[in-house]
């Protein structure tokens, strides 16, 4: 018996609800079994996918305001609020999926807006394809392939009771316990020591991410569920869960705008994707014992196909650095008593174009 009648056998068995359930992916009975997670996977790919439209929209509209004669502010334009408006609904989309389907699935499908961002700014921005972009989107698309096809399958519903069970069971206390010592150790060196690397920035922003996927999916859950006619929103673990959810963001958005504004963008968006995604998973497995029945070749394949992703994603960023302007200079030419070739460079650390003193002098000392 060879590999692939392996892997096909598992795959089915395991992700697709066995044998008995129809012998094609696609057949009926396993369609009825997986429809809830599908929508799920479908909402996640389609959501990160109009995100990384929004966020093209919007450098196309800075630009464009950057060309101006008269420059206006950002919020001005009607094509920022265009983006703007992409981005919340592909936001709502992405908390959406987290009610339908599971973390371990949603959370590496922020793949799709990588993917998406390289190959829409050819359209948006003209930017010129790289044979790094088909590899990395090859090996991204495979991967997520291998992530859907091998994701475990949790058909619970979750009430606002089992909501309350996981948070007092004894691996997400531990795990819960060992995330904020950690924390705190990384707050201590970024506030005490002004240790602002990269990895420790990432790691704070992946540890809170942690949190807010958890929260995220017990209310996109709660609210689903009670959308159905199971009125789950007058626990008071519901709001506890916004609460967390609310307070975790705003300190991961802390963290990354100071990790952005530190460091390259085509650093800090691959390892952010790599912390985020494991931390994500991690958090699933210990909260929802998403894997608990799962095989063993299912979750060696699920970390594969991860493992493809977060490598596509590097590919994609690799090299890839911010573009400058042709001409990073002013030409005085027609300015009267300087020669053609007089130039004022601007200072590369002030927002202030650096003066022609030194030139002066220079042209003084010649004649």
């Amino acid at each position: 018996m060879g590999i692939l009648p392996v892997l096909e056998s598992a795959s089915w068995n395991v992700s697709f609800g066995g044998p008995g359930t129809g012998s094609r992916p696609l057949s009926g009975p396993w369609y009825s079994t997986h429809k809830t997670q599908l929508l799920g996977v479908l909402l996640a790919a389609a959501s990160n996918f109009l995100i990384s439209v929004s966020l093209n929209i919007q450098k196309c509209s800075h630009l464009r305001l950057a060309c101006r004669t008269e420059p206006k502010p950002y919020y001005t334009s009607k094509l920022w609020w265009c983006g703007i408006t992409l981005l919340g609904l592909g936001e709502v989309g992405n908390f959406i999926a987290y009610g339908f389907a599971p973390v371990a699935l949603v959370a590496p499908l922020g793949c799709v807006s990588v993917i998406g961002s390289a190959f829409i700014s050819v359209l948006f921005l003209k930017k010129t394809m790289r044979a790094a972009d088909i590899l990395g989107g090859t090996l991204t698309v495979t991967g997520t392939y291998l992530l859907v096809t091998f994701a475990p399958n949790v058909p619970q519903e979750l009430t606002a009771r089992r909501v309350q069970n996981y948070l007092v069971s004894w691996p997400f206390l531990v795990y819960l316990i060992l995330e904020i010592i950690t924390f705190c150790i990384l707050l201590y060196f970024y506030k005490r020591k002004a240790v602002k690397h990269i990895m420790v920035l990432l790691m704070m922003v992946a540890l809170l991410a942690s949190l807010t996927v958890i929260a995220v999916k017990a209310v996109a859950g709660m609210i689903t569920l009670s959308a159905k006619g199971k009125m789950q929103l007058t626990y008071p673990v519901f709001y506890i869960m916004i609460v967390l959810m609310a307070t975790s963001c705003a300190f991961q958005v802390k963290f990354l705008n100071q990790a952005m504004h530190l460091y390259e963008a085509t650093a800090v968006v691959p390892i952010n994707f790599v912390f985020f995604t494991t931390s994500a998973i991690i958090s699933g497995v210990i909260f929802y014992q998403e894997f608990q029945s799962a095989a063993l070749l299912s979750v060696f394949m699920f970390l594969f196909g991860c493992l493809l992703s977060f490598l596509g994603v590097f590919v994609i960023a690799r090299n890839k650095r911010e573009e400058h302007l042709q001409i990073p200079f002013i030409d005085c030419g027609l300015i009267p008593g300087k020669k053609l070739t007089g130039k004022i460079q601007p200072d590369s650390r002030s927002s202030r174009y650096g003066t022609l003193n030194n030139e002066d002098d220079s042209v003084k000392s010649q004649s």
